[in-house]
């Protein structure tokens, strides 16, 4: 496989560990405006997500980063294609970052509607363009002959990379749902379970047609074989109809579990769909750009694989570590204080 190959497995790592964990902090941002029925509900949906979230936005700056070192022709050609795409990315996560700052600077209820409803957008912004845009990456744009994008901005919208749009968000918004049963209680916990419940079903199909779409995609437009691709597709089927199974028989982190690997598996059924091209293109297939074509020196790569082992299981550490401190529910179970027996009056008869 060679270092080009070592470090698109690695980037295609490092965007599973984004969407995994950035999934869920989507999916609880677009279930704000229908789970909470007040106030401290809608904190606490908020709480679930505060100490992790800008802790998940580091997997996205170091696949960002490590594609930019790696394969600098890659970046190029995705980020001058991808422009607008990926400044409305930025515009809603950005709204989204600010909403948890501010919501907390007023007690209005109108303003904190407001900085809800800016991470619900935000978050339903954000998972449909990531699923569109990684989904053009294999079905192909307008690229030239010097490897440059020649088409617009609408050229990133057909059937396929919409529906991949729609099956991310509903899987995020899935996600969301089965990680509220593992952080919250009461009657909130009770809604979140409901909400799984309903989204598991058309999570379930959009994920599979999408999955079962890419497989074609990849034969049709990137001259690949059925396997490998197929093998993480019918995983991540398999693994999203785990979900909702678990869902409907209550086992709450099993759901959780399940949609966590359906999100990986999908980042790896393109991955794999994708390699060993980068962007395919759609106006002449000899114009793709490939991972040995588009990567850096020999010698950058031998730097950065030195640096990703040393740094790579301290992110991993750090990221456990968090986890870990903050895995209590939201509102916690009621502590159980024992009570004392009442003291034997004074006075009287030791049988007394």
């Amino acid at each position: 496989m060679g270092l080009p190959g070592f470090w698109f497995l690695l980037i295609a790592v490092l965007w599973g560990g984004y969407f995994l964990l950035e999934g869920f902090d989507f999916g609880v941002g677009m279930l704000l405006p229908f789970l909470p029925r007040d106030e401290r509900e809608r904190s606490e949906m908020f709480e679930t997500i505060g100490p992790v979230w800008d802790g998940n936005e580091v997997w996205l700056i170091t696949a960002g980063g490590a594609t930019f070192a790696a394969f600098p022709a890659w970046y190029g050609t995705m980020f001058s294609g991808f422009y607008l795409a990926l400044l409305l990315v930025l515009f809603f996560l950005i709204i989204r970052v600010v909403s948890f700052e501010w919501r907390e600077k007023s007690e209005s209820p109108r303003w904190r509607a407001a900085w809800m409803w800016a991470n619900a957008v935000g978050s339903f912004g954000a998972s449909l363009i990531w699923g569109i845009g990684l989904s053009n990456l294999l079905y192909g744009v307008p690229i030239d002959s010097n490897g440059d994008f020649s088409g617009t901005f609408w050229d990133l919208f057909n059937g396929y990379t919409l529906l991949g749009g729609v099956a991310v968000v509903l899987l995020f918004a899935f996600h969301g749902a089965t990680y509220l049963t593992i952080r919250t209680t009461g009657d909130l916990c009770e809604r979140a379970a409901v909400a799984a419940r309903r989204l598991s079903l058309i999570a379930a199909l959009a994920l599979t047609g999408f999955l079962s779409w890419t497989v074609a995609v990849a034969v049709d437009r990137n001259d690949k074989s059925v396997f490998p691709p197929i093998l993480p597709a019918v995983l991540g089927i398999a693994a999203v109809v785990l979900a909702a199974l678990f869902v409907v028989r209550r086992h709450s982190g099993w759901a959780f579990v399940a949609t966590a690997f359906a999100t990986v598996l999908w980042v790896a059924t393109v991955f794999t769909s994708l390699y060993p091209r980068v962007m395919v293109s759609s106006t002449s297939f000899g114009n793709s750009l490939t991972v040995d074509g588009t990567s850096s020196a020999h010698y950058t790569l031998e730097v950065m694989t030195v640096v990703a082992a040393i740094f790579v299981p301290l992110i991993l550490l750090y990221q456990a570590w968090t986890y870990h401190v903050f895995r209590a529910r939201v509102g916690g179970e009621e502590v159980q204080v024992p009570t004392l027996a009442p003291a034997p009056p004074t006075g009287g008869s030791p049988a007394a």
